[in-house]
C-alpha cells in the first residue's frame, strides 16, 4: 500500500499579500481623506503615495492573490491599486479644465462608479469577515459622499466623505494589522469574526 502526500494548494507557499494591500490602501485613503475634510491644504503630498504606495503595492498585493487562488482579494487589490493609479494620472497628467462644472460632474460620475464596484464587493465581503465588511461598508458610503459632493458642487458633502474616508482607513489598518499579528504570534491577536 503506497501512500502519497497530497499536492499544496496552488500559492499556499506565498506570505497572505492581504495585510500588505489593505496597509497600501489605508495609508494612501489616510492621507487623501484629511484633504478632503480640508485638514490638509494640499492633495499633492498623497500624489506619490497614489503611484507607489496605494497604486503599484496594491496591484502586486492584487497579483499574489490571483496565484494564491482569492479572486476577492485579487479583484479587490488590483481594483483599488489601478484607482490609485488612474487618480494619480488624473491628477498629474489631464488638463482638469472645463466650462462650468463639467470637470466636477465628470469626477463625480468617477467617484459614483467607483461606489457601485465597492457596493458589490461589499456584498461579496460578506462571507469575509466582520473587519473587511467594516471596511467596504464605510468605504461605500464615503464614496457616496464624495460623489454627491461632486456632483452637486457641495463641498461640505465632501467634507463628510473625507472623514468616513479615515474612517475607512482606520478600519483598513486595524483588519492589515491582524493580518500582519496573526502572522508573526502565530495565532489570532486581534478579532477579524470570520463570516464564512
Amino acid at each position: 500500500m503506497s501512500t502519497t502526500t497530497p499536492a499544496p494548494a496552488p500559492g499556499s507557499h506565498y506570505a497572505d499579500p492581504g495585510p500588505l494591500g489593505l496597509a497600501a490602501f489605508a495609508l494612501t485613503t489616510f492621507i487623501l481623506s484629511c484633504a478632503n475634510t480640508g485638514h490638509l491644504k494640499t492633495e499633492a503630498v498623497v500624489f506619490g503615495l497614489a503611484l507607489f504606495y496605494g497604486g503599484i503595492a496594491q496591484v502586486l498585493a492584487g497579483m499574489w492573490e490571483f496565484a494564491k487562488g482569492n479572486t476577492f482579494g485579487a479583484t479587490a487589490f488590483t481594483s483599488y491599486g489601478a484607482f490609485w493609479l488612474s487618480f494619480w494620472y488624473l491628477t498629474n497628467h489631464t488638463e482638469l479644465a472645463g466650462p462650468g462644472n463639467s470637470v466636477d460632474h465628470a469626477i463625480g460620475m468617477w467617484l459614483l462608479a467607483w461606489m457601485i464596484f465597492t457596493a458589490y464587493m461589499f456584498i461579496a465581503s460578506l462571507r469575509t469577515n466582520g473587519a473587511l465588511v467594516s471596511v467596504f461598508a464605510v468605504l461605500t458610503v464615503t464614496f457616496l459622499f464624495l460623489a454627491l459632493g461632486d456632483l452637486g458642487g457641495k463641498e461640505s458633502l465632501t467634507h463628510v466623505g473625507g472623514w468616513l474616508g479615515i474612517v475607512t482607513a482606520v478600519l483598513a489598518w486595524y483588519t492589515s494589522f491582524a493580518g500582519v499579528t496573526k502572522s508573526t504570534f502565530g495565532r489570532d491577536v486581534l478579532p477579524t469574526v470570520p463570516l464564512n
